[in-house]
């Protein structure tokens, strides 16, 4: 879902952002011992692990409308745009059980309940072409952006009483993973994770409207200063009396769904102004930042066996923090490694035989 490198580059370096917390979040939640998860430093390093995921979702939030905008300008037929990205969230969703199968196997078959966890992807594929069909419902930008962020809020909203209700106690067991947690069966449900991929959509509108650099510049601070006062209002809202009757701050609260979209959508301006700066291609104008975040998925693919599964057993719940950050740098470079060659390997399937077609028509990653 990554656009290219040219337009909204910046945006890549945001989602190389999310890399890096992902790697983190999973290498310190798997390879620190239980001797050091008390320090207050793992504490403080799990609160911005806590980022990872929801900037995944948000930028894909974000994809969803410049890719379909995209492909509407190159072909001019609206309805076919959002039905390709409507295709590619349940592509996505597909993938989810591809990766379980995978992790199956590399774990010899033990357990089989295992191919029906509901991970990230299994959110983000079907909340992708939700936000297609709801795209594709609307007439216009403004109304778009509109429909996004009453979904986005209204999932929120919602939260709360889907995780408590008794109205979905019928649904089979591996349907109900996707709406209410269910330890050891779901790292992520729809209610609320699916929000941030509908608040990443109004994002999308608002940058998928800049046409100009002196507009641009006064997109991206209007932009950082509405994602401020999201985030401002949202805190002070936390010490508020809830509405619900029951609601936990950390997990199903929308004050915090809505402090972290308010925290999320700032990085988009502030990545704008230092993809601006004179420091830009001061030293090289290739990033690795901005590397990974266009390997995103490919990255997510390969780390998590090596985190979790047989090839790291030695390292699980076995190091200290202090080894344990240095083992996470060490594991990034690797991964950036692995994303170079594969890089290089497909730019060199990509790149046409005669030397001077070559030279006419350059490649981009």
């Amino acid at each position: 879902m990554n656009e290219g490198a040219g337009r909204h580059a910046y945006l890549d370096r945001v989602r190389g952002l999310a890399v890096l917390i992902m790697i983190e979040a999973h290498v310190l939640d798997s390879w620190t011992r239980a001797a050091d998860r008390s320090h207050p430093a793992f504490g403080y390093a799990m609160m911005l692990a806590g980022l990872g995921a929801p900037l995944f979702l948000f930028l894909a939030g974000v994809a969803v409308v410049l890719s379909a905008e995209s492909k509407c300008r190159k072909t001019g037929d609206v309805a076919a745009a959002w039905n390709a990205v409507q295709k590619r969230g349940w592509q996505v969703f597909g993938l989810a059980f591809l990766f379980r199968l995978q992790s199956y196997i590399l774990s010899g078959g033990f357990s089989a309940a295992s191919l029906l966890k509901v991970d990230i992807l299994n959110i983000m594929g079907p909340a992708i072409a939700l936000a297609a069909i709801a795209g594709r419902a609307a007439t216009s930008a403004r109304a778009r952006a509109v429909v996004f962020a009453l979904c986005a809020g209204g999932i929120a909203m919602l939260t709360p009483i889907v995780r408590t209700t008794l109205l979905l106690d019928w649904l089979p067991d591996p349907v109900e993973w996707y709406f209410r947690p269910t330890p050891g069966r779901t790292n992520f449900t729809l209610f609320p994770w699916a929000g941030f991929v509908f608040a990443g959509a109004v994002v999308g509108v608002v940058v998928n409207g800049v046409r100009t650099a002196d507009r641009a510049f006064r997109v991206q601070m209007g932009l950082a200063t509405a994602a401020g006062l999201v985030a401002f209002l949202a805190y002070r809202a936390s010490f508020l009396p809830s509405i619900y009757a029951k609601s936990e701050f950390w997990t199903s609260s929308p004050t915090f769904f809505f402090l972290r979209v308010g925290l999320l959508a700032l990085l988009a301006p502030l990545a704008f102004l230092w993809d601006r700066g004179p420091w830009r291609g001061a030293i090289s104008r290739w990033s690795p930042v901005e590397a990974l975040g266009r390997a995103s998925l490919f990255v997510y693919w390969v780390h998590v066996e090596m985190v979790y599964g047989f090839l790291s057993r030695p390292l699980r719940r076995s190091l200290s923090l202090g080894e344990v950050l240095v083992a996470y740098a060490l594991f990034t470079v690797f991964l950036l490694a692995l994303v170079m060659l594969k890089d290089r390997l497909m730019d060199g399937r990509r790149r046409p035989p005669h030397p001077t077609l070559a030279a006419a028509h350059p490649l981009s990653n």
